[in-house]
């Protein structure tokens, strides 16, 4: 007969809990409330915070996202107008700012947006000190150069959402021109995250296709002529003019492309992004902010891709970069 176990040798040792990803979002506007709801429904982020100087708007926001948790993967929702919220975030999408109005350029929303970040920006970091941080707020270029030499923080951890949004507009008209599905455009809009972007056609293709070499589908789309080009590019740049002329401000889309950011932090997954980082050296482009494609993983801003670029698009580039600067030094950056 063997002895029984004494139950108290069973015991298995407490694991440690799996602290869960959190996700800070300064700023409960138009962007900031939706980047938050994108998240939440892409489950992109176990627990979200939102921050905002007004309470009332913060907490209601926070209030209506936890409404509909059931619908979505399980989280956490908690909006406040104290900076501690933001404690121990993985991850912080910075998009309070001054609204664009019908007229305006990103440039021109750079002193007030600047003045913001100046006084917010540190206090964020000071409760959130390990955290990776992506500047949302236009003009967004500007906003990152500025918010690095404010922060101190390093260039791989604190950088803009860039052109991730306007390589999501002009893929999407490419694939409307071509009559494909834009999930097999392959092409990215470097630069300014404003008038002077570009469009890289050079490295873009369909499916295994080189873009310039697109001939069309029979009746469902023909070749993309320079003229066709040059269309869609305007279009990708007037569009955000026209969205806030018609609705008062871009929301949707931003805030899918900031999730897809945050996924590629939080779930580290090495992804390929046009995001707006501190160049040094690139193609001869040294000590600005500016969107070409980078790997994008836990450790922020990991490497950026030497893209082949036509000697129009080096041009171009050099062109971003000067326009950029002109606006950092009127800002004493």
């Amino acid at each position: 007969m063997t002895d029984t176990p004494d139950l108290d040798d069973a015991v298995t040792p407490l694991v440690p809990r799996r602290r869960t990803s959190k996700l800070a979002i300064v700023g409960a506007g138009a962007v900031g409330s939706t980047m938050a709801y994108a998240a939440l429904m892409r489950g992109a982020a176990r627990s979200v915070a939102l921050y905002d100087i007004n309470k009332a708007k913060v907490q209601a926001e926070a209030l209506d996202l936890g409404h509909g948790i059931q619908f979505m993967p399980m989280a956490e929702v908690v909006g406040s107008d104290d900076i501690a919220v933001c404690a121990d975030a993985d991850i912080v999408m910075f998009t309070a700012g001054a609204k664009q109005k019908p007229g305006q350029t990103r440039l021109d929303l750079a002193e007030a947006t600047i003045s913001l970040v100046r006084k917010v920006l540190p206090a964020v970091v000071e409760v959130a000190p390990d955290a990776t941080y992506v500047m949302v707020t236009n003009p967004v270029d500007v906003v990152t150069y500025a918010a690095l030499r404010i922060s101190g923080l390093p260039p791989s951890r604190l950088f803009g959402s860039g052109t991730v949004l306007d390589s999501s507009r002009l893929r999407y008209l490419i694939a409307r021109e071509t009559g494909v599905a834009v999930q097999n455009v392959h092409a990215y809009v470097a630069g300014e995250h404003g008038d002077s972007e570009l469009p890289l056609w050079s490295s873009a293709s369909i499916g295994a296709v080189p873009l310039l070499e697109w001939n069309g589908l029979g009746g469902r789309g023909g070749a993309l002529t320079s003229e066709v080009r040059e269309r869609i590019a305007r279009e990708v740049v007037d569009s955000a003019y026209q969205i806030i002329e018609g609705k008062g401000a871009t929301n949707y889309a931003v805030a899918l492309a900031g999730s897809r950011i945050i996924e590629a932090v939080l779930n580290d997954e090495s992804r390929i992004l046009p995001v707006s980082s501190l160049l040094d050296d690139y193609y001869g482009i040294s000590d600005v902010c500016l969107s070409v494609p980078a790997v994008v993983g836990a450790k922020g801003v990991e490497d950026r891709l030497a893209v082949p670029m036509s000697a129009d698009e080096l041009a171009g580039m050099r062109r971003s970069a000067e326009a950029v600067k002109d606006v950092a030094r009127q800002f004493g950056f």
